[in-house]
């Protein structure tokens, strides 16, 4: 019998959003305990974890302390207009924008990056965490994830200085962009990384930008400061 390409954990991943939107488990319930979990699929507690750590980047389960891990409850979602790099948006406000890069690796897709970049699992992706910062003001952690065709050739300083102008001389032009925002509770790393308490608000953005081909060539996961950032939305 060939064995499947598919990695465990994304094989893992499919079937619970299956389940979720055939209705088995409905917005709001809590799923089984991990460990109950782990046997159902027969797959070990590290590779179950890793399915539902990105079942909660896409925003389709949420963790709560002490509870367990529960689908969701479905939220409104609003679109946005079009895009501003980072580094033009502390310009306009009058700061000066800093990155402190986190992580830089080329690696394979996750099963939501696959989905949002319609990406094969043969494909190789760049994800970098980035420290965005106003003044050395610590306004958000971002996590983007873009197709590695885009950015061969490129530098790592060139790339995590400002992505979208190293990006615009390879003739990709930010489009439009879709995003879900919700709100959510700063954890013991972020508090770290954006110098806030644990448990103060924070801004949970995942977007994926399109070019102005209209494809998509990134998706970001990002978390902002709530006192330090606010979203202007236009119709």
């Amino acid at each position: 019998m060939t064995k499947s390409a598919t990695p465990r954990y994304i094989q893992i991943h499919n079937q619970i959003k299956a389940r979720i939107e055939a209705g088995e488990w409905q917005s709001e319930k809590r799923l089984p305990a991990e460990r109950e979990l782990a046997e159902t699929f027969g797959v070990s507690r590290m590779t179950l974890r890793q399915a539902i750590q990105t079942l909660v980047d896409e925003g389709i389960l949420e963790r709560k302390v002490g509870s367990g891990t529960y689908v969701a409850e479905q939220k409104v979602a609003e679109r946005a207009l079009g895009m501003t790099s980072f580094t033009e948006l502390m310009s306009a406000t009058g700061r000066v924008a800093k990155t402190q890069t986190i992580s830089y690796k080329m690696t394979s897709p996750s099963a939501s990056e696959m989905a949002q970049l319609n990406l094969s699992e043969n494909d190789e992706v760049l994800v970098m965490e980035r420290l965005r910062m106003g003044d050395n003001e610590p306004i958000l952690l971002e996590r983007a994830t873009v197709p590695a065709t885009l950015v061969h050739g490129f530098s790592r300083h060139d790339l995590t200085e400002s992505l979208y102008h190293t990006l615009a001389k390879a003739g990709i032009k930010p489009g439009r962009a879709e995003q879900t925002i919700s709100a959510s509770l700063a954890n013991e790393r972020l508090s770290e990384l954006l110098q806030i308490k644990r448990g103060d608000a924070i801004l949970s953005v995942r977007q994926v930008s399109f070019d102005q081909n209209d494809r998509p060539f990134e998706y970001v996961r990002s978390y902002y400061v709530g006192e330090r950032f606010e979203f202007q939305l236009a119709r």
